[in-house]
């Protein structure tokens, strides 16, 4: 197994990773991940104790318990470029191992859920709705750095996508991924089901996709 070049992960003094200041056993199993860092600690105060506590930049995560559940909130700040950085970190605190930078055998998993605010182009999606995202399409070509492979269902939603759109002849291909249907089961009756979309920025990029 190839070791992992310090200058393509870095580890602070601290045996933390660089960006999130996390050690592998600061997580739960399961991460909320919210935008804002002043909403993690709107999450954490939910808790029934918090176990750590860290922050550096814009990330601030609290890992707590909810009775047997061992939990982490965690912020990103704003954009897709933090999410890159949120989501290969928390997949190295995992499933590398620090001490020999080389990936672990038994690879595993952890539970990502976003906690997020969106805009709604339905008119009978009220303000303050609850949407639960069966899929995620972006139109700022950060999946297009990473191999990706995408279903029958992606490819036609997102045929269609481009399709009605054209967006694809002006910034490139848009990618979809769908939501885990494990985590989806968990997010019923109260809740609108729907595609969201994210975008390379706040004004030009998003008025743009709304058209």
């Amino acid at each position: 197994m190839s070791r992992i070049a310090e200058s393509e992960l870095i580890i602070n003094p601290r045996g933390a990773v660089y960006h999130l200041d996390l050690r592998p056993e600061e997580i739960g199993g399961t991460v909320i991940t919210v935008g804002d860092p002043d909403r993690v600690k709107e999450v954490s105060k939910h808790f029934d104790d918090i176990e750590v506590k860290r922050q550096h930049r814009e990330f601030i995560s609290h890992t707590g318990r909810i009775g047997k559940k061992r939990i982490t909130v965690l912020s990103s700040g704003i954009g897709p470029d933090n999410i890159d950085i949120v989501i290969n970190e928390l997949d190295a605190l995992v499933n590398i191992d620090f001490e020999t930078r080389t990936i672990k055998p038994n690879l595993r998993s952890i539970n990502i859920i976003r906690i997020g605010t969106s805009g709604s182009l339905q008119e009978d999606i009220p303000v303050d709705s609850f949407v639960a995202s069966t899929h995620g399409l972006g139109i700022d070509n950060l999946l297009n750095f990473y191999r990706h492979e995408q279903n029958e269902e992606e490819k036609q939603l997102l045929h269609s996508f481009n399709t009605h759109t054209q967006i694809h002849s002006q910034i490139g291909n848009p990618y979809i991924t769908s939501g885990a249907a494990s985590l989806l089961k968990h997010f019923g009756n109260d809740f609108h089901h729907g595609i969201t979309v994210t975008c390379p920025g706040f004004y030009g990029p998003q008025e743009g996709s709304s058209a």
